[in-house]
């Protein structure tokens, strides 16, 4: 549905983004990540038709931008960080001027104009001035503009910003829906989203794409070990020999001192109680990224120490995105992507 092929936009400097290269298919709705200034913007207005690049090649459903960017931009609809609203027009006149903008048959105007308002919650809000109304209402205007005229390719620039958390979870809904048909490229700052919505994450640093993969390969992709947390019932030694004697199994370390599952009575007891079972807990790593976690069960199992927690230990898509975004500094002069649009 989109390819983007080794596309470049430079400024001074060499700063902008460099040799940009993905391509998405129909159904896929990516997470498009970066810190401030990494690239992502300049990289959407160049998918949407909005920059030139310095070089490389954009193709929506077949079609080249640079050579045919009226059929290209018919398949997009685009929703910057910013709503392209006009505050003196009320609602339903706004969307009727983009179904026209967006050539929308005539006889169609009145039904997809009904629709955009009905999914984004706009009903009774047709005849307000855009300028009244709260910035929530505001982005989900500018998000039925964005697909009043179904198209193929949705881009959206952080499309939850400024809603409440009812809203968010219904825009997210929407985006979900709208998935099932169409190809959907997010730029969002909110992590959590990602994983909530998306089904595959690109990340932008210092305009170059420094990770693509699907969320559930994430460890896999940054070889991240295979650890499992683990807490078992009996005592400490003979639970680390056995654990340290498997063969697939490279270390295992101790997450605190060893502590009794009961406390002993401060009153004398009349006869003496047998000793409480100690539990302790562990941190396990694999020997080669494997999951581990039934050698273990069985392993334990069989020597007969239950294990009363066990957890798969994994970077979360916040430590992810630190360590790809700062392994390397930022420079104190760099400009923002506002300044690098300004400079187009």
């Amino acid at each position: 549905m989109l390819e983007v092929k080794q596309v470049s936009k430079l400024y001074e400097n060499d700063r902008g983004v460099h040799n940009i290269d993905f391509s998405m298919q129909r159904g896929e709705i990516v997470g498009f990540l970066g810190p401030n200034g990494a690239g992502k913007t300049t990289t959407m207005r160049m998918i949407t038709g909005y920059l030139n690049p310095t070089h490389g090649q954009i193709l929506v459903d077949g079609h080249s931008m640079a050579d045919n960017p009226k059929k290209a931009r018919r398949k997009i609809g685009y929703l910057p960080e910013t709503p392209p609203l006009y505050p003196e027009m009320t609602v339903q006149s706004y969307l009727r001027f983009i179904a026209n903008l967006r050539d929308v048959p005539a006889r169609e105007q009145k039904l997809r104009v009904g629709e955009a308002i009905d999914k984004l919650g706009l009903q009774g809000r047709e005849k307000q001035i855009i300028r009244s109304l709260s910035k929530g209402y505001k982005q989900r205007l500018g998000l039925a503009q964005a697909i009043l005229h179904q198209p193929d390719l949705l881009i959206l620039d952080e499309p939850t910003s400024g809603l409440d958390p009812k809203q968010i979870i219904e825009i997210r809904q929407l985006i979900h829906e709208l998935g099932e048909n169409h190809t959907v490229l997010l730029s969002t700052h909110i992590l959590p989203e990602i994983n909530a919505i998306c089904n595959r994450v690109l990340i932008i640093n210092q305009g170059r794409v420094v990770l693509d993969e699907r969320p559930e390969h994430l460890g896999r992709t940054m070889g991240e070990t295979f650890e499992v947390s683990l807490e078992v019932k009996g005592p400490r030694e003979r639970i680390l020999t056995e654990l340290r004697s498997l063969g697939t199994v490279a270390d295992v370390k101790e997450l605190d001192a060893p502590a009794p599952v009961e406390e002993a009575s401060a009153e004398p007891a009349a006869e003496e109680a047998p000793a409480a079972k100690e539990s302790v807990k562990l941190l396990v790593t694999s020997a080669d990224r494997s999951d581990i976690r039934e050698d273990l069960f069985f392993r334990l199992a069989g020597a007969g120490y239950p294990i009363l927690e066990m957890k798969r230990e994994s970077l979360s898509l916040e430590d992810i995105f630190l360590k790809l975004t700062t392994d390397e500094p930022a420079e104190a002069d760099s400009k923002s992507e506002e300044e690098e649009d300004n400079d187009a």
